[in-house]
């Protein structure tokens, strides 16, 4: 019974960073061409810089709303 309960423990884990990796290259790819409709076609490094800029702000902005979420779950760390 407890091997069934890791399988499925493990199984859902892997299904839900898989469901994740999709989602993420989603966004990629709406960000993209986003920024694609605001610049030149030839302004490579420019859009690169942009993309690293919202990535990040967006990252940072979810790690955190997760920090606080999970401190007034389980209470602050010592």
């Amino acid at each position: 019974m407890e091997v069934k309960s890791s399988y499925l423990g493990t199984m859902t884990s892997l299904a839900t960073v898989a469901l994740g990796l999709i989602a993420a290259l989603a966004w990629n790819k709406f960000i993209t061409d986003l920024i694609g409709l605001f610049l030149k076609p030839r302004s490579g490094v420019w859009a690169e810089l942009i993309y690293a800029l919202i990535v990040t702000v967006i990252a940072i902005a979810v790690i955190q709303n997760l920090g606080k979420l999970a401190e007034r779950q389980i209470g602050p760390r010592i």
